[in-house]
């Protein structure tokens, strides 16, 4: 296509993959249909048709379809683009808090969600620093280690996502945070010396926190009740909780009081074994203090 005598490449589904809504996320795809279908009504008030309206926003024909079909999620610079062109005043670029909902996946949602709720959050973690403590940088280097590789715009979704789980930290009151961390993630220099320690002053900040403790499980000790995997409890101010291990329960989320017994005693004995909050500070500071 050319425009003024030059050419143009409009956006194909193929340019921006990932921005498809969950198939058995019911709510996403009310909230993405909805706006699909408030865009239609916008675009045919004003007398355009789809493929005028996409030349003008960047975008190929059968993508502004998909997106007025409910079946992708528009980006913002979309729904910027479409406010413009359609003169809506604010009406159409307003969609994106609706969208903003739903961009993540809904496992990573229902995640935030009960983390947002949570007086009480645990977390043991045997080969990764836990997603709550990742900088950006280190997230973003985790992500595309991935194979097979994650397109450019998953890689960002998926870090937005992890990042925005770390609202916890701004709750007001604040929920009680434990945090055990094997050693050998802590040697490992994702992201390259600069980016290592950043994460590692990352650690010391969130270990500072009144709310928060963390601790360094060493590679030299005893096996323990975590080397098959993460485990995780959270607990609510209704007095319920729920909790998931990697090597219990086939990792599915539990809330039965017998089996959370169960992950209490396994992430004490965990904690127990792990060095003492102000030691694994100091251990953290010696690692820094070795580059």
């Amino acid at each position: 296509m050319t425009v003024d005598g030059e050419a143009v490449r409009l956006k194909s589904e193929a340019d921006e993959p990932g921005w498809e809504v969950d198939a058995d996320d019911e709510w996403g795809l009310a909230v993405i249909a909805t706006v699909g279908r408030q865009l239609k009504l916008r675009r045919e008030a004003v007398g355009m048709r789809a493929g005028e309206f996409g030349t003008a926003v960047g975008y190929g024909e059968d993508l502004v379809y998909k997106i007025e079909g409910g079946k992708r999620i528009p980006r913002f610079e979309y729904l910027d683009k479409a406010d413009e062109v359609l003169k809506a005043g604010g009406l159409i670029a307003a969609m994106k808090e609706d969208v903003k909902k739903v961009r993540y996946p809904k496992k990573v949602r229902d995640l935030a969600q009960m983390e947002a709720r949570a007086v009480e959050i645990g977390v043991y973690e045997c080969s990764i620093i836990p997603g709550l403590l990742q900088t950006p940088e280190h997230a973003r280097t985790l992500i595309q280690a991935a194979q097979p590789p994650y397109s450019p715009d998953d890689v960002e979704r998926m870090v937005a996502a992890r990042l925005a789980r770390q609202a916890v930290f701004e709750r007001d009151p604040a929920p009680s945070i434990h945090f055990v961390v094997e050693e050998a993630p802590l040697r490992r220099q994702v992201g390259g010396t600069m980016g290592w320690r950043a994460q590692l002053e990352r650690l010391l900040e969130v270990g500072r926190l009144n709310n928060a403790t963390l601790q360094v499980m060493p590679t030299n000790t005893e096996a323990h009740p975590g080397l098959d995997g993460r485990v995780e409890l959270l607990k609510f101010p209704d007095g319920t909780a729920v909790g998931r291990s990697d090597g219990a329960f086939n990792g599915r989320p539990i809330t039965d009081p017998k089996q959370l017994r169960i992950l209490e005693l396994r992430y004490g004995t965990i904690r127990a074994q792990a060095f003492p909050p102000r030691e694994s500070l100091a251990f953290i500071e010696k690692l820094l203090g070795e580059t």
